[in-house]
């Protein structure tokens, strides 16, 4: 982007931020928006408050106050990116995202800093864990929500909690419930999605895939290979039986005598003749960066376990390894309906890599990972401001390639435009593609009947031609959008 397309970007730039405009009381912590956002879309080396404010020609102390101490409503801040994501985005299939990602730390007062799993290193770290929600839609793709995970080593000392600003009521929650409630925060501004994808470290959790399910929500989950269950359900009785001959007889839900117990998935797959013998069927998958690439499928029907150790509801299993990756296998269960083909099942597992472009383009591009501050407001403030700087660097992307963005409209969110402007979002279909041929990619969604145009074994056609839509998965060049 040159010069004059930067220039060109500066009026939509102010009309974005207007639309965010009623988060703040007053007229000092507003003035300040421009100044953080501007800096997290330079080209600074660091995005951190003082070199932001330094060359902005600002005072540091003014700039940490606007994270820290300034009244403001970051909450409604975030809410409103959910906002115009839902009203003006949500042009194709949707699929939301939920991982984790981590940050190395030094000392001991950033909130929730311990050492634990860092995925960002692998290994074990001092650093900080937060929990996310993401959206893929056509080319278009963001973060939606953030938040801090609580160690229970922290939850354990509230005198070390209040010292560093953590309100009472933020308390440890596991990971799979911060999930859910991200995920009830984001349907509650209208946003929907057709899938949901995450990793074994949320699919392993029943409680979480229970809770989803019951808010009618589809979704398509790696699991561990630990996960057991039965290709064919056992039989199961209420008959009384009696475990004192001289005592009542009992009533309980249990297996028959004899029947078969629950195995584990890599059992299943090496001893079960039903996966063990079905052939491995080839999709081709575009992998956004390297060309299209393939992976071997086997697709059953499974009854995993329930919480009382009982044949649940039959739901997918897809055994999937990478071609090139020889016996490394994946396992992924879904919810979805019987009928839904395993090329759509496949391509949503294989979305999930879409959140980790959101994670390296915010930490990389705007420093989502340079928070040297020592409060829980001032942390939670600065994921949410990088969600509003993210969105519009996304939408000027797009509208640089021509592609529907919404970054010259204000049209149907809060705040600013003319809420009647609202266009109805097209389920089931992705957005005409620029530079391509305008056609319009059928997806069928998790509530709809399977449409035809999908990924064939050994299909020859590259993605773009499958039904799927493609994404130009490339590093969002933010030091282009330099404000």
């Amino acid at each position: 982007m040159d010069a004059a397309d930067l220039k060109s970007f500066m009026p939509e730039f102010h009309k974005y931020l207007g639309r965010f405009a009623d988060c703040f009381s007053d007229r000092r912590s507003r003035d300040h928006l421009p100044v953080y956002l501007r800096g997290q879309l330079s080209d600074l080396d660091r995005k951190s408050v003082e070199p932001m404010a330094l060359a902005a020609g600002v005072a540091p102390r003014t700039l940490q106050e606007f994270l820290s101490s300034l009244a403001w409503d970051h909450a409604k801040l975030r809410d409103r990116v959910q906002q115009i994501v839902a009203s003006e985005h949500l042009d194709a299939v949707t699929v939301g995202l939920i991982d984790e990602t981590s940050t190395e730390k030094k000392g001991t007062k950033t909130p929730g800093v311990q050492r634990q799993w860092c995925g960002h290193l692998g290994k074990v770290e001092n650093c900080v864990v937060t929990v996310h929600l993401g959206i893929a839609c056509g080319d278009f793709q963001c973060l939606l929500d953030g938040d801090l995970f609580l160690p229970e080593s922290w939850n354990e000392d509230r005198d070390r909690c209040r010292a560093a600003g953590i309100p009472d009521e933020i308390v440890y929650r596991p990971k799979w419930q911060i999930a859910l409630e991200q995920y009830d925060r984001v349907v509650a501004q209208g946003l929907r999605f057709d899938w949901l994808t995450f990793d074994e470290g949320y699919g392993s959790k029943p409680e979480f895939l229970r809770g989803l399910s019951a808010r009618k929500q589809s979704w398509v989950a790696e699991v561990p290979k630990s996960v057991c269950g039965w290709l064919k359900p056992p039989r199961v009785t209420e008959r009384p039986y009696r475990t004192n001959p001289k005592g009542r007889p009992r009533s309980k839900r249990r297996l028959v005598s004899g029947q078969p117990k629950a195995r584990r998935l890599d059992e299943l797959l090496k001893h079960h003749p039903q996966l063990r013998d079905q052939p491995w069927k080839q999709y081709r998958i575009d992998d956004r960066e390297k060309g299209p690439s393939v992976w071997e499928v086997k697709h059953v029907r499974l009854h995993p376990t329930d919480e009382n150790g009982l044949p649940g509801e039959a739901i997918h299993l897809l055994v999937a390894r990478h071609v090139l990756q020889g016996e490394a296998v994946k396992y992924f269960l879904s919810n979805a309906p019987e009928s839904t083909p395993t090329a759509t099942l496949l391509w949503v597992a294989l979305t999930r890599h879409r959140v980790e472009r959101c994670f390296q383009d915010q930490k990389s591009e705007l420093g989502m990972d340079h928070y040297e501050g020592r409060t829980y407001t001032g942390l939670m403030r600065h994921l949410y401001l990088t969600l509003v700087s993210y969105l519009f660097a996304m939408r000027a992307v797009l509208a640089r390639r021509g592609e529907k963005s919404g970054v010259d409209s204000a049209a149907g969110s809060p705040g600013g435009g003319d809420a009647n402007r609202r266009e109805t979002p097209v389920r089931g279909r992705a957005p005409k593609r620029a530079g391509g041929s305008g056609e319009a990619c059928a997806v069928p969604s998790a509530t709809q009947p399977a449409g035809t145009r999908i990924p064939r074994q050994n299909d020859p056609t590259p993605i773009e031609g499958t039904g799927h839509p493609p994404h130009r998965n490339t590093p969002l060049p933010t030091a282009d959008l330099a404000l």
